[in-house]
């Protein structure tokens, strides 16, 4: 009787089940499908010259630093055709996959017979370092081979394996080849033979491989892919098999259709909710619509910087808490960027709402283009919203994570422009542009025509392989007002507004010119007043683009303005500037130490995006309205009017950082100008003020740089003063000790002398660096 009341339990069981799939099938809304990015050709003054640089720099930069750092030897030493241990992080395959990734989409589009042949012998190195039973990971490989699947919280194995899946994809739609994908699949049979409904239940730390086994299943047509990404997602935050849970740093602290707040890393909790959204779309299954429409609000309502940059914290590269979203301290990953781009894109296509493609174009012209220079070569890992003229781009980094992923994202972007359905077409961005788009049995051309993001006035011309009747849905970003349609130069009438888009319902016939204006006044963007750190304060935004003071416009500061409420403010196209870009201008106020009032002065603002692509110095994007807040440019002294020198200067350092007047918080702050001997170590150094008069001087103030516990320079041994007389240089004669303690200026009085410079001489600690952070002269 057990066994038989089992069985009924278990039938009714499966039939609740299959009604509550059905019901939730019937709960998902229409799903767009999105054009994919080699039938649109961008033709425009913006990206398309980004995507060529993106082409013949980027990827043959990140290819030679993918050599260089020993990544791609990695792959031969697995392999046992090269002798040597793993270098590098235990992350590091991944990159190499992003660059194939990145690669394949520029073949899709730009044949290249040497780029293909280069990325070729890659792949023959990644699949003779697979093993027999499918399994791939050099780290494990070549040091620990009996470790392999047993730190999952940590290691990336299942993370590395899924950007092998996104390239081996990407691989085989350039090519046609399998070459890569059949290590892919060998790879992904092996991990279905362990993971499972009654196999192991576990998940990786950084999620990645659940988006990844969709894109296989989406190419393969083998269900049992999209069944073990769907188990991956699944399992998160269940612990009932006994299994550690990973916490919220890996969004591993509850079931994912139970979490309504957004935590934790941010590139991880991104790539789970791109994994969550292709799950439900290829499913079906709306039970998880609820809990990524609650995370959706948690980001783009109260954790997403007016970039579109997300994760505030350094710590962790996490989230923090809502309207926690400092300026100068912000973290804002460039690989979290386009993981919100990413996951809003599926989202718009899930939904058919243009409130996502709204952040998908927000990310794509702010907190994502900034993570790359104009030249391709260089990158931001974070991406702060206020800086001191301190941080720089590099051209590489030891977690090399950005640079890889920029790398594919680019090439990806025309996809990004249109979708259909059966019976519509959906445009999303605004880009000059020709495509091919098909929706039920109609090819239909596209011809986009714009200098967007500069200017709103799209013209879009359709032209259908034969006459039908279908919608258009143009999408009205959000900081738009007052946008106007017509068709064939005529005011459309009867345009429905249907979730941020405008619809237009014709008979639409080859040659039909749709025009679209979208008016971009100049807006100052004011801050959630729970955002502490905006109080008082006004950004600039004209269409999509954000702006930003930098010093190189505007004297060299930037801290020292505010601006009215009343300022006018003024646009002017750029030719000559950065590559081409619209400019602000307009009237500040100038606050300067010891006057009574402020001085009007002319300030110039450029694209957020832009910063830092020339001489080093000062970034706001946040401006002061009050005056309060503004840090007024003390008044000059003889180590301001002095000119710097040195024996040697790191090339990110700044000699000026000396007597910039600003006040260190303590001996490791990084938020500052600072100047070191970097990567000096234990030598004798010197630093000097050349006069541009004689002056009669008793004492210094140094503030050493020390940053013990995150680098290696620390305060001097021992230093001495020297004054020039004469051209000689001569030693002071001191009324006390030289000294040499952190977090405070360390002063030092001696008999008057008159002179036309000083140097400080120091001698470094054996095995360390040092440097200054501020230097007086009284």
């Amino acid at each position: 009787m057990r066994t038989t009341m089992a069985g009924v339990a278990a039938a009714l069981l499966c039939a609740m089940a299959c009604f509550e799939m059905a019901r939730a099938a019937d709960m998902m809304p229409q799903r767009l499908t999105g054009v994919p990015f080699t039938e649109v050709k961008f033709a425009d003054g913006f990206w398309a010259p980004k995507l060529k640089v993106n082409r013949e720099v980027t990827i043959p930069h990140d290819l030679r630093l993918c050599r260089e750092t020993g990544r791609i030897d990695n792959f031969a030493k697995a392999a046992g055709l090269m002798q040597g241990d793993f270098k590098g992080i235990y992350f590091d395959d991944s990159d190499v996959y992003k660059v194939i990734e990145g690669a394949a989409y520029a073949l899709a589009t730009h044949p290249d017979p040497k780029l293909e042949k280069e990325i070729e012998d890659i792949i023959a190195l990644i699949a003779a370092a697979q093993w027999k039973d499918g399994y791939l990971n050099t780290y494990y490989t070549l040091k620990a081979k009996d470790k392999r699947w047993t730190n999952l919280g940590v290691m990336h194995e299942l993370y590395c394996g899924g950007h092998m899946i996104e390239a081996a994809v990407a691989h085989h739609r350039a090519t046609g080849r399998n070459t890569l994908l059949d290590v892919a699949r060998k790879w992904a049979d092996h991990v279905d033979s362990i993971f499972g409904p009654d196999k192991r239940h576990d998940v990786c730390g950084h999620e990645e491989v659940e988006l990844a086994l969709v894109k296989l299943y989406h190419l393969t047509g083998e269900k049992r892919y999209l069944n073990l990404a769907k188990f991956f997602i699944d399992e998160r935050g269940h612990d009932a098999c006994g299994r550690k849970l990973y916490g919220q740093y890996a969004q591993d602290h509850k079931p994912v259709r139970q979490q309504t707040e957004i935590v934790g890393h941010a590139v991880r909790a991104m790539y789970l909710l791109c994994g969550v959204a292709d799950v439900a779309a290829a499913t079906g299954d709306a039970s998880y619509l609820p809990a990524l429409e609650a995370l959706w609000d948690s980001v783009a309502l109260r954790k997403m910087y007016i970039t579109g940059g997300i994760g505030s914290r350094h710590s962790g590269e996490a989230f923090g808490d809502d309207y926690e979203l400092p300026n100068a301290t912000a973290y804002c990953e460039t690989c979290a960027a386009i993981g919100n781009a990413l996951w809003n894109h599926r989202m718009n296509l899930l939904y058919g709402d243009a409130k996502f493609a709204d952040v998908v174009e927000r990310v794509i012209y702010n907190g994502f283009l900034s993570g790359v220079s104009l030249s391709g070569d260089r990158f931001f890992y974070v991406n702060p919203l206020e800086s001191r003229g301190r941080h720089h781009r590099q051209a590489w980094y030891g977690c090399a994570c950005c640079p890889s992923n920029v790398v594919r994202f680019l090439p990806s972007l025309p996809g990004y422009v249109y979708a259909t359905t059966d019976q519509a077409l959906y445009v999303n961005l605004y880009v000059a542009s020709t495509a091919k788009a098909r929706f039920g049995q109609n090819a239909v051309s596209l011809v986009q025509e714009t200098r967007y993001p500069w200017d709103g006035a799209v013209k879009l011309t359709i032209g259908p392989e034969r006459p039908a009747e279908f919608d258009v849905f143009l999408r009205v970003p959000g900081w738009c007002r007052g946008a106007s349609v017509k068709v064939n130069g005529v005011a459309a009438q009867g345009v429905e507004s249907a979730k941020g888009y405008l619809r237009l319902r014709r008979t639409w016939r080859a040659g039909d010119v749709v025009e679209l204006d979208l008016p971009m006044p100049i807006e100052r963007v004011r801050a959630h007043p729970k955002v502490k750190d905006n109080i008082g304060r006004v950004a600039i935004q004209r269409g999509p683009v954000v702006y930003c003071l930098e010093g190189a416009d505007n004297g060299g500061r930037v801290h020292h303005l505010s601006l009215p409420p009343d300022a006018a403010l003024s646009a002017e196209y750029r030719g000559d500037l950065l590559g081409g870009v619209m400019v602000i201008r307009g009237r500040a106020l100038a606050h300067h130490a010891g006057e009574a009032q402020p001085r009007n002065v002319e300030f110039t603002a450029i694209p957020y995006f832009a910063w830092d692509n020339r001489e080093a110095g000062p970034m706001l994007v946040w401006i002061p309205e009050d005056p309060k807040l503004v840090e007024p440019v003390p008044a000059p002294t003889i180590a301001s009017r002095s000119r710097v020198s040195a024996s040697f200067a790191h090339a990110r350092d700044s000699l000026d950082a000396l007597n910039d007047q600003i006040e260190p918080k303590n001996s490791s702050d990084h938020g500052i100008p600072r100047m070191t001997w970097w990567d000096h170590k234990g030598t004798e150094e010197w630093v000097q003020y050349d006069f541009s008069e004689r002056q009669r001087v008793s004492e210094v103030q140094v503030y050493w740089f020390d940053d013990t516990g995150r680098g290696q320079c620390r305060v001097p041994q021992s230093w001495k003063l020297l004054y020039r007389d004469a051209g000689q240089w001569k030693p002071v004669a001191a009324k006390g000790d030289f000294g040499v303690e952190k977090d405070r200026f360390n002063a030092v009085q001696f008999e008057p002398v008159d002179t036309d410079g000083l140097r400080i001489v120091v001698q470094l600690q054996k095995g360390f660096s040092g440097g200054i952070l501020e230097w007086k002269v009284r």
